[in-house]
């Protein structure tokens, strides 16, 4: 196993660990606007990664993210199996049977969420999402590994991106999902799934 493949798994691992540990957070938050269900479902998947986790094929990081992709597809209900499955898949596909993970790679990983989550969801920037948080950190983590920094002042960078991106989606209006249905009513609250994307990024920062 390389060492890039050893920092996918941490990574993963305290995704799911800090999806688990924040379900009330995430759903409470889905409550406003939405159907109150979005930390139960990302709960319940990640439990099942973490369950699985010893028997997942490390041949290398991009099958040992499809294996996950896979459970996150078939175990979390509503829209959020599908998209957060379809984004661990794209990414796998980036670095399947790659020997090392670069900073490239993680970048065109990320590139690659996020054109699954497009195709899968139909959402674009703009409409009260996950991307809304998800591409501006992609965009930090590109220009702070152009520039030359670290990976700590990297990870530290892009969760203070996130944080701020997800934030800012109290002045969006909802275009996508059960919150949409309430149309302006959705103004002055943030989107649940771009602050679980803060909170990722921040605990990623914390533990690297």
């Amino acid at each position: 196993m390389t060492t890039g493949q050893e920092r996918v798994e941490s990574v993963v691992r305290t995704i799911a660990e800090t999806c688990v540990a924040n379900e009330t957070y995430f759903g409470d938050l889905d409550s406003v606007v939405g159907d109150g269900d979005f930390g139960y479902s990302l709960a319940r998947g990640f439990e099942n990664v973490l369950a699985g986790w010893d028997a997942y094929d490390r041949s290398d990081a991009g099958t040992f993210l499809q294996k996950v992709a896979v459970t996150m597809s078939g175990r979390i209900g509503g829209t959020s199996g599908p998209i957060w499955g379809t984004a661990f898949l794209r990414a796998a596909g980036v670095v399947k049977g790659k020997d090392a993970v670069s900073g490239d790679d993680l970048v065109a990983m990320l590139r690659a969420a996020v054109e699954g989550i497009k195709a899968r969801g139909g959402a674009e920037v703009g409409e009260k999402t996950l991307l809304d948080a998800l591409v501006p950190m992609t965009d930090t983590i590109e220009a702070r590994l152009a520039a030359g920094d670290d990976a700590d002042a990297v990870a530290k960078a892009a969760a203070t991106t996130a944080r701020a991106a997800a934030e800012a989606t109290k002045e969006l209006q909802a275009r996508r999902g059960r919150a949409s249905y309430t149309g302006e009513r959705s103004i002055g609250s943030v989107d649940p799934g771009a602050v679980a994307v803060a909170v990722l990024a921040e605990r990623v920062a914390e533990t690297w």
